[in-house]
């Protein structure tokens, strides 16, 4: 009896594989039944981990009005708004918010010449049309990235960094008539500026802030340059070390938009930034990603520093207003309004246009920097919003 039971054994082995095989195959969508041939990655050393098998048609799946993850995190984004945005009137901000803004010129007007003084003055010191991205040609095979956070740390280009690398400035690669630089204040929520923004030749947004289910008419929707602020990749995505689709389906609202990544700001940067590349190559998106430049970073720290600006770190609406001005004749700004309460109902304000979250351990100088722009408003460089949009001149 024993020898017959060892005898049929293999049998019994394999009919459990096979049942296990068509059970998996049938219920957990495996797609092990599927003969075509599917493309593979190899290890990447940088990120230290295996990209996944991509899927045909990934980008345009995950994409759709049919997905729900997205769609149930703008409600809960929304939700909280709802709640957090009925406060009490300001009692004593009144006087310092009025002090601040006296100079505050309306109507604006333009001073061609002061905007060629500062825009000469970026180009030469920071020349961000050349030196924003890396590129292929501004960090080439063989040369050292300093980081510009970790003054201390530095990499050296190898062929595997620099095919990473753009090849050329794609889309810093000639002047534009307008552009829109979106911050994320509060002072958006209910400015109805969706429009005026969107009809800016260029659009540029800070820190991948929600555009759907209703932001549109206060934000807009068209977007050309997008940044992603690693802290929100940590803390929001988990830093792309878990199940990604959450945040694959957040980029799906910019569309064919650049993201601007700063894998070489600080050292802990650069797996998590060659992570969001993996997953947006992983999907098949249609935004392209880049990799700011530590060597601009530094250079553009240096010009605020020279009008008084000296914080910690410049927000990256600093870098990004920066950035615009040497890219475009006529630059407006939203969403710059880093205090508490509205500049002219002197009602509450959320901390973003989309939550009351603050950072724990602030690093900007927020109301230095705006005293700068604020500074440029007056003198006729850019044209800074500070009121509901239906009712500007």
């Amino acid at each position: 009896m024993r020898g017959q039971l060892l005898r049929y054994l293999p049998a019994l082995f394999l009919g459990s594989l096979l049942t296990t095989f068509i059970h998996y195959a049938v219920n957990n969508d495996w797609n092990l039944l599927n003969t075509q041939p599917q493309q593979h990655h190899v290890k990447n050393k940088i990120t230290g981990t295996s990209k996944e098998i991509k899927e045909k048609n990934k980008g345009i799946e995950i994409c759709s009005e049919d997905s729900q993850v997205w769609k149930h995190e703008n409600q809960k984004i929304n939700k909280k708004k709802r709640q957090q945005n009925s406060f009490q009137s300001c009692q004593d901000c009144r006087k310092k918010i009025e002090e601040m803004l006296q100079n505050y010129s309306q109507p604006w007007v333009k001073d061609e010449e002061k905007l060629l003084e500062i825009r000469t003055e970026l180009s030469l010191k920071c020349n961000g049309l050349e030196n924003a991205i890396i590129t292929q040609r501004n960090s080439p095979l063989g040369s050292k990235i300093d980081f510009d956070g970790n003054n201390w740390r530095s990499v050296k280009v190898d062929p595997e960094t620099f095919a990473t690398f753009a090849k050329t400035r794609q889309i810093l690669n000639k002047t534009l008539h307008s552009c829109a630089v979106v911050g994320n204040g509060g002072i958006l929520a209910n400015s109805k500026c969706g429009n005026e923004i969107d009809s800016a030749e260029f659009v540029i947004r800070c820190n991948l802030a929600p555009l759907l289910n209703g932001y549109e008419e206060h934000v807009g929707k068209k977007t050309d340059i997008v940044t992603a602020n690693p802290s929100i990749l940590t803390y929001k995505y988990s830093s792309l070390l878990g199940h990604r689709r959450r945040f694959v389906e957040s980029l799906c609202q910019y569309g064919n938009a650049t993201l601007l990544l700063p894998a070489f700001s600080f050292a802990k940067n650069t797996a998590l930034s060659y992570r969001v590349i993996s997953a947006i190559e992983d999907f098949e998106l249609p935004i392209q990603s880049l990799f700011m430049n530590p060597n601009y970073l530094r250079s553009v720290a240096d010009f605020w520093s020279s009008y008084g600006v000296q914080g910690k770190r410049l927000t990256t609406g600093a870098m990004m207003v920066s950035l615009a001005l040497e890219l475009c004749d006529n630059v407006d700004l939203y969403g710059f309004w880093p205090f508490d309460f509205h500049p002219h109902s002197f009602k509450g304000l959320t901390h973003h246009y989309y939550d009351n979250i603050k950072a724990k351990k602030p690093v900007h100088l927020m109301p230095v920097e705006f005293n700068f722009l604020l500074q440029l408003h007056n003198q006729g460089v850019l044209k800074l919003h500070l009121r509901e949009c239906e009712s500007e001149d």
